[in-house]
């Protein structure tokens, strides 16, 4: 089976090539990345790269890249659209045209190529906010959290997708809904995405914070990025079964308490939501730090998942417990961990 994963140099990306690297199933890989990586280190060993930048669409030069991105997919047997930007946050017309534009001409690609399959990175947060435990399946809405553009362009991904299978049904079309994915290698990645230069990264290592701040009634599922590769290569391999979307995430929700026993001395204190907003908005309005408030709405609200159809359709399982994914996340970010990639380099400091 010859797949081509569509920005694979990232934090789901290598989860994905090391799961088809190691599968025999998988013939040959093909990355594709407006950057490469190192490919003489792992996981990108042994795999055959080409830059192509899906955002240079702009209306004029649309079809000359579909038909480009077309050549690079023909006679693949999948292609695994993973392309997302998170930064520059400010941006918001480069994040439309990689994250929604970029997946639309992507799937265009593919179906000229007469790809079988387009596998796609949807989220958890394409999902309507909720305010309660209860398990929600895929058949909840995806109209997202409005002021979150992470989530607005989500749910802007996940109808460009209900064209897609509208227009192509002889393609199946697979969209992973995944929780948090962590794993130590994107450490030094979700320190520049999400913390700043005003969070101390070695205070996050077990044993130095005596209490853990959080917020109030946060609740979190998440993925090993391994795990997550393997929910991928799953979806391939069964591909008579994969046609719509799967949640993907570990069973284990983690709360206050949770979070604070990683860190080990197992004691937090709540912090009320709409304090931490707008001690968030004022720190991002003065470019102190580089998330915006959106990105905690979308938290606070996100509804966990069920993740039954991945495991009874997919016959998917996770191995890494939510906890333990968030220490190796932690170790990550504590010692700047990265892999030879320009998302997941690693920290200087």
């Amino acid at each position: 089976m010859r797949v081509v994963v569509v920005g694979g140099s990232g934090n789901a990306g290598t989860g994905v090539l090391r799961a088809l690297h190691d599968a025999p199933e998988i013939t040959a890989v093909v990355g594709v990345s407006r950057r490469r990586p190192d490919l003489t280190s792992d996981p990108f060993r042994g795999t055959e790269w080409v830059q192509r930048d899906v955002a240079l669409g702009d209306g004029t030069r649309d079809a000359a890249l579909v038909d480009d991105l077309a050549g690079v997919f023909a006679g693949a047997d999948a292609v695994v659209h993973l392309a997302w930007l998170i930064q520059p946050n400010r941006d918001r017309d480069l994040l439309r045209r990689t994250n929604v534009d970029g997946t639309r001409t992507v799937a265009r690609a593919a179906a000229a190529a007469g790809v079988p399959q387009l596998v796609v990175a949807s989220s958890v947060g394409s999902y309507a906010p909720v305010h309660d435990d209860v398990l929600r399946d895929e058949s909840w809405s995806t109209s997202g959290v409005p002021t979150s553009h992470y989530s607005v362009d989500k749910v802007a991904q996940e109808r460009v997708l209900d064209d897609v299978e509208a227009a192509h049904p002889e393609m199946v079309v697979t969209r992973l809904r995944p929780a948090l994915i962590f794993q130590p290698e994107a450490g030094a990645e979700i320190a520049r995405y999400f913390l700043g230069p005003l969070v101390p990264r070695r205070a996050l290592r077990p044993g130095l914070l005596p209490v853990v701040p959080f917020p109030g009634g946060l609740r979190l599922q998440a993925v090993h990025a391994d795990d997550l590769g393997r929910a991928y290569l799953a979806a391939l391999l069964h591909r008579d079964q994969a046609r719509g979307a799967f949640n993907v995430a570990h069973d284990q929700v983690l709360r206050a308490d949770d979070v604070a026993a990683v860190l080990d001395h197992g004691k937090s204190f709540g912090v009320p939501p709409a304090a931490l907003r707008t001690l968030l908005a004022v720190a991002y309005d003065l470019r102190l730090v580089p998330t915006d408030p959106g990105w905690l709405d979308m938290a606070m609200g996100a509804p966990l998942m069920s993740t039954e159809r991945a495991r009874t359709r997919l016959g998917w399982q996770p191995r890494h417990s939510a906890a333990d994914s968030l220490a190796d996340l932690l170790h990550g970010l504590a010692s700047g961990e990265g892999l030879d990639s320009p998302p997941l380099r690693r920290s200087r400091t």
